[in-house]
Formats: structure tokens, sequence, C-alpha cells
């Protein structure tokens, strides 16, 4: 089977497409990818990869075809034409450099925005192939919640184009079964809808791994991590109020590691409420390096906004959080909130709830070792029989033989 995948995040971006990519050729099949220019998330084209792009054209033995694009920058107007110049130049690169592959299937990632999917639309117009598209976030939904519009005629604009995308879509798999619901709502065919959840990251699996000295050590400190992505949906201001009711315990650490559109403002905050002390920022590193930093957590955070959307939405760190075996403390409603809540592996709050957020991390702190053992043992556990890895490829295989098949048969 040869699969074309389209994306517009790719290595050396940590995104999850590259575990699915070098797992599909480690299963023996051929793979392509269409993607656009490495800058996510500080909106600027790698260093390195203008310095030798010729070294980024291959991962793990898939060939890799770039498109060129605007970056996302820093503002509104450059992420909207990062959005717009990858439709373009991919849809053009894409059926240029695709004419002579006899490929199989095409497999869109969709971790937003919803328009990435254009070019697979495109190429299936072209070359008749079937298309399988992962949504990981749900259009039009998602510019409300974050701000991005509220206005109800471009939120319907953007609703027609969703719908014009998942009619044409040969299978939709979605990360959360609260998502199916919203799906249907567009789509004629239920049949072609499946549940396909994010599973941990594979750098878990190290061991003897050595503590990060770009933290230092505190004695009787107690450290809550946040990782990943410092962005709006993530609301720091609510972290940050949590903190701000904790900052006499001076026990008590928030270390965030990870970088995002929000980066510059959570600082100055941080600057303002006079938090310098208990919130600390430590910037984004490769992924590789992560396994050091939880070496000093005693719970991670993980936190969305009070939207609809995102109580529909698991985080996908929490995956990760689950199998690194530390007790999360979890601010947000929904499908991710029910997941920590029933497995018994950390403490829920309400979304936005700063208050309970700051009860919480005082009763942990003060909670024994062995009751946090016992979390982190039942994240493990829920992570190997609900979001175990080889499992989940297993499953995404079939469905791409299925499909395959089924065209062919045709």
């Amino acid at each position: 089977m040869h699969l074309i995948v389209v994306s517009q995040y790719f290595w050396p971006e940590n995104f999850k497409i590259n575990d699915i990519v070098s797992e599909m050729v480690k299963k023996g099949h051929e793979v392509t990818v269409l993607t656009g220019l490495p800058n996510y998330p500080n909106g600027k084209i790698y260093s390195e990869y203008k310095h030798n792009p010729k070294k980024f054209s291959n991962y793990m033995g898939a060939k890799i075809i770039r498109s060129p694009i605007i970056s996302r920058g820093s503002g509104r107007l450059s992420l909207l034409l990062n959005y717009i110049t990858f439709f373009i130049s991919a849809s053009v690169v894409g059926v240029q450099k695709l004419r002579k592959i006899d490929f199989d299937v095409i497999f869109v990632y969709e971790p937003s925005p919803i328009t990435v999917a254009l070019p697979a639309i495109v190429l299936k117009s072209f070359f008749n192939k079937p298309i399988a598209l992962w949504v990981l976030d749900l259009w039009p939904d998602t510019l409300s919640a974050v701000n991005i519009t509220k206005s109800k005629a471009i939120l319907s604009a953007v609703g027609k184009l969703v719908g014009f995308i998942y009619k044409r879509c040969d299978l939709i798999l979605a990360q959360s079964t609260s998502f199916v619901p919203k799906i249907k709502e567009y789509v004629e065919h239920e049949d072609n809808i499946q549940y396909f959840p994010s599973w941990s990251d594979s750098f878990l699996d190290h061991s003897n791994i050595d503590i990060a000295p770009e933290i230092s050590i505190q004695d009787n400190s107690f450290n809550i991590m946040f990782t990943g992505n410092i962005g709006e949906s993530q609301d720091f201001s609510s972290i940050l109020s949590a903190a701000e009711l904790l900052k006499y315990d001076k026990r008590i650490r928030w270390l965030i590691v990870g970088s995002g559109r929000m980066y510059s403002w959570v600082n100055s905050e941080i600057e303002r409420r006079d938090l310098q002390d208990c919130v600390l920022m430590f910037g984004q590193y490769p992924l590789d390096r992560m396994p050091s930093f939880f070496q000093h957590a005693d719970a991670l955070l993980v936190s969305l906004k009070d939207d609809p959307v995102f109580s529909a939405t698991i985080p996908g760190k929490v995956q990760t959080y689950l199998a690194s075996g530390i007790p999360i403390l979890a601010m947000l409603n929904g499908e991710g909130a029910r997941i920590i809540s029933e497995s018994g592996c950390g403490i829920v709050c309400k979304a936005g709830d700063y208050e309970c957020l700051s009860n919480v991390v005082h009763k942990l702190s003060v909670t024994t070792k062995e009751d946090r053992i016992k979390m982190g043992e039942n994240g493990i556990k829920l992570s190997k029989t609900e979001f175990d890895r080889d499992k989940l490829m297993n499953r995404l295989e079939g469905w791409m033989t299925e499909l395959t098949t089924k065209s062919k048969n045709r």
C-alpha cells in the first residue's frame, strides 16, 4: 500500500502524524508526505531547515514533499495567510509531484485548520483516490471558542466548507467520542465515522533518564508541570490566578515547559502579578528531552477554557500524561475530565475554576507519596488498555487497507 499523507505540520515539527508515518513505514508500506515548511509553534521557518533543506526531505524512510508557505508569524493576518498559502501551494505542488506516482489512499491530519483537507480534495478530484480524515479539532466551533471570530456569517460560511470537505471523505476519524455527534451533522453516511484517539508519546519508552539541569532542585518543593502549547485555549489566566492564591506557600512551584502564541503574554502576566518566584517558564525543548523534565514533576497540569467545543476534546497531552505515571491535575470539562476522573489517575476541577485548582494543588501537595504513586499507576493502566500505540496503529492500518481494497474493486 502506498499512502499519501497530507499535513500542514510535519517533522521536525512535533506532531502525532510523525508517529503514524514512521509506524506505517515500519509495517512495510510506502509513504509520501505532502506538507509545508517547518515553522510551528514560533511562527518562523526553522533556521536549520533554511540552512539545509535536503536534510529534511526524508523521514524514517518516508519521502517528504514540501510546499512553500507564508510562515505563521505572530498575528492573526499572518496566520490566515499561512492557512491560505498551504491550501493553494500544496494543491498545486501535490498534483505536479504526484502525477507519476501510483498511490492508493490519502490520509489527512487535521489538528487545525480544516483547510488542510482541501489539497486532499484536489488530489482526489485528479487521481480518484479515497480520503481518510483524522479530525482533531472541530470547525467552525473552534474559531468561536478561541475568539478568532464570533460573526455568524463567517461561522456559517466555514460550516459550509466543513460540510463540503466531510462529504468528500471516505472515512472520518474522530479523536474523541464526543466529536462524533458534531461530525454527523455534516455527513450523509454515518458508517464512515470511526473513533480514533491519540496515544502517548514514544519518548516515555526511555529509561534511566537524567534529571533536567535547567530546573533547579529545591528542597521540599512540590512541582506542578505544564507542558506543550501555550495558547488561547489553555486558559493561562486561570492558571496564574490559582498560582496567585498559593504564592504564600513557598513549597509550590509551577513549571511551564513549552511555547506558543500566548508565551509573551504569560511571561508579562507573571511579572505583573509578582509570581516570578513560583511560576517559572523554560521555553520549548525537543521531544526527546521531555523525560528529563518530567523527572521534576510531582503533578502534571492540563487545562482548557470553558467552551462546548473544548468539552468534546481530549487534549493531546492527556495520553502522554497518563503513560508517565505521574498524577494529573486537570482544569477542564467534558471528555478529558471524564477520563481522568473515572480512571482515578488525578484530580479534576471544572474549566476556569482557579479556586478549585488552588485547593486541589494544596490537597495533592500534602497527599502521601503512596497515594500519588497509586494515581500514577492508574494512569499507566488506562494508557495501556485504551490508548496503546501498537493497537491503534494496527486499527489504522486495517482501515487504510480496507479503503484501498474498496477503491480497487470499484
